[in-house]
């Protein structure tokens, strides 16, 4: 059975957003969304170099992503978990010149009290999780600053409440939403109410727990970084 209940893990670039959400996708069984920018971006036949110079481009890009997620969340008919919500307008509000059209936009008003009405995790950077995969458009600690930033101001802009992901540990973070959505009367897969059906979350010697190789170390594969994400 599918459980009802949306869950936003939402930040900047190379968080690990991605990396969580499909730990509550595997763990919990919601179905997960995903790869919507870099969808968007395949569509539109770009490279991501062009991004950074061509501002018309940007803006159409932008705004695809925008309406992309409000349809890839009004096509699930129960809960789900995604790596982004409204992330892609702190992108931008740095990268185009389409922000006040979506402020207007009376589809966001209405987007916004859907997200408040979900659990939104905001995933906070730490340097250490930076990587360059040769997909995003740079890596850069003030770029990742800024757009965290963004992010927490819309965040207080809308009264999203957030449950805030400031851990380096990856096992610490898990903890973490696992306590939350054992409190919103999640069952993880295979267990029933008060089971001990969890997946099991190991520690290496850095503290950075995992759950097999997906929450292993490794290079964050999120969308788009730089010109929306």
């Amino acid at each position: 059975m599918i459980q009802n209940q949306r869950i936003y893990l939402v930040g900047a670039h190379s968080t690990g957003k991605t990396t969580l959400a499909r730990w509550v996708r595997d763990t919990y069984g919601l179905p997960m969304i995903s790869e919507v920018a870099r969808g968007v971006l395949a569509e539109m036949e770009a490279r991501l170099d062009a991004l950074r110079s061509d501002v018309g481009l940007v803006d159409r890009y932008q705004k695809e992503v925008f309406v992309r997620q409000l349809e890839a969340e009004q096509r699930m008919e129960a809960g789900f978990v995604s790596d982004r919500a409204f992330c892609n307008l702190a992108y931008a509000a740095h990268h185009s010149t389409i922000l006040s059209e979506i402020a207007s936009d009376p589809r966001l008003a209405v987007y916004m009290e859907s997200v408040r009405s979900g659990l939104v995790f905001f995933v906070r950077p730490h340097r250490d999780l930076l990587a360059d995969d040769g997909v995003r458009a740079g890596v850069e600690w003030d770029e990742v600053v800024r757009i965290d930033g963004m992010v927490k101001l819309l965040l207080e802009m809308f009264a999203v409440p957030y449950i805030p992901l400031e851990s380096l540990s990856m096992q610490e973070r898990v903890r973490a939403i696992q306590r939350v959505l054992d409190l919103a009367g999640l069952d993880p897969l295979g267990s029933e109410r008060g089971g001990n059906g969890r997946a099991a979350v190991h520690g290496n010697g850095n503290g950075n727990g995992h759950r097999s190789a997906e929450l292993a170390p490794q290079p964050r594969r999120e969308n788009g970084a730089g010109v929306g994400h």
